[in-house]
């Protein structure tokens, strides 16, 4: 009876595993993007030795990323705390800056956010910035270091949302939240109604991709192209193919523990992950910005370390985009942490990187100064 069921049940076990394959194969995978890994594109590359601020950065990561993720408590527990410790960078320093809460509207979707306003800020002129956190943490609180340095070398208002999180939401609430944060910011600024004289997009890591997803998104929807963006150590593919992730695990601190189970799951097994906890395919574009047709998009500056794990996920977009025709600027930055911009108290090159970006903002008309 024993060997006649499982005869029976051999087919039915067949059919299920070849659909779970095909599955795999044509709605989580998205294309073979190791075509672009030897793409030939005009690349900056910038050299940094080693410093003691980095030496710094790197004690700083090791007290405030590896050291947490490895001590006790619950998932809930750990995220709750990290979220928190990131807020704190907010608040615990002096910005000179006004900072102004406010709500952005967009059919039905509200959005809670703040503006940063430098001094004789032209609020014409505005900045959606998306902060990062790997979907999970980060607000316009712990983003106000890069957000105000932002605002002083460009003189524009800058607009930071906090769209909503994993794994409260499914992910496409937060890439809802950033359209319709567009949307507003382009008749909105921080003094009420008023149609916006320039408008630029950037964002960092998870918001890096927000970016990316968000002007597909207006280009689809033929909404009021933004005149630049700028992404910080962007993740651009959702399905973790990137040589990168494990070539450079063990010199991206701050990613690491983000990234272990990543390095130990099967891919397939790990799609199948990402597909339940996201409620999206990874392969969709609107969370996997290289999947999408690149072409007719904005002037971009990206910015990406050769240290980090995301370097092949900027790499491979900006192949992509000028295979496309729609060349992005991409300069790749020696021995940086990720998203370095941050901390500027402790790298010079972080200021280096802020001035690169406001110079392309300005270049691109979406600067007051």
């Amino acid at each position: 009876m024993f060997y006649a069921a499982l005869a029976v049940g051999a087919p039915a076990v067949a059919v299920a595993g070849a659909a779970a394959a095909a599955v795999t194969r044509f709605h989580l995978s998205g294309e073979d993007l190791s075509k672009y890994d030897d793409a030939e594109f005009p690349v900056a590359f910038r050299p940094h030795p080693d410093s003691e601020g980095l030496r710094n950065v790197h004690d700083y990561l090791i007290e405030n990323f590896i050291k947490p993720a490895a001590a006790s408590g619950t998932a809930k527990e750990k995220l709750a705390a990290k979220r928190k410790r990131f807020d704190q960078v907010g608040l615990t320093r002096e910005f000179d800056c006004e900072f102004r809460d406010d709500i952005a509207r967009a059919g039905k979707i509200k959005v809670a956010g703040e503006w940063t306003l430098p001094k004789d800020c032209d609020p014409s002129r505005r900045i959606l910035y998306l902060h990062g956190g790997a979907h999970t943490v980060g607000s316009a609180l712990s983003h106000r270091p890069i957000i105000t340095n932002m605002a002083n070398r460009t003189g524009c208002a800058v607009f930071a949302p906090n769209y909503r999180l994993l794994p409260e939401n499914p992910r496409m609430a937060g890439v809802a939240d950033c359209r319709a944060a567009y949307e507003w910011i382009c008749k909105n600024g921080p003094d009420g109604g008023g149609k916006a004289n320039s408008v630029a997009v950037g964002g960092d890591s998870a918001g890096g991709n927000q970016a990316l997803s968000l002007i597909n998104w207006v280009r689809d929807e033929k909404k009021r192209a933004a005149d630049a963006v700028f992404v910080i150590s962007p993740a651009t593919d959702s399905t973790f193919t990137s040589p990168s992730l494990r070539e450079n695990y063990k010199t991206d601190i701050m990613l690491q523990p983000l990234a272990e189970p990543i390095q130990k799951m099967p891919h397939a097994l790990l799609l199948w992950a990402m597909w339940r906890g996201n409620r999206i395919s990874p392969a969709n574009p609107a969370v996997s910005p290289i999947f999408a047709d690149l072409s007719g998009l904005p002037p971009t500056l990206i910015h990406v370390s050769a240290a980090e794990m995301l370097l092949d996920d900027s790499r491979r977009y900006a192949a992509k985009r000028a295979a496309h025709g729609s060349p992005a600027d991409i300069q790749i930055w020696e021995n940086m942490p990720h998203v370095w911009h941050a901390f500027d108290r402790m790298l010079p090159e972080a200021h280096e990187a802020m001035d690169e970006i406001a110079a392309f903002l300005r270049e691109h008309g979406a600067a007051a100064r």
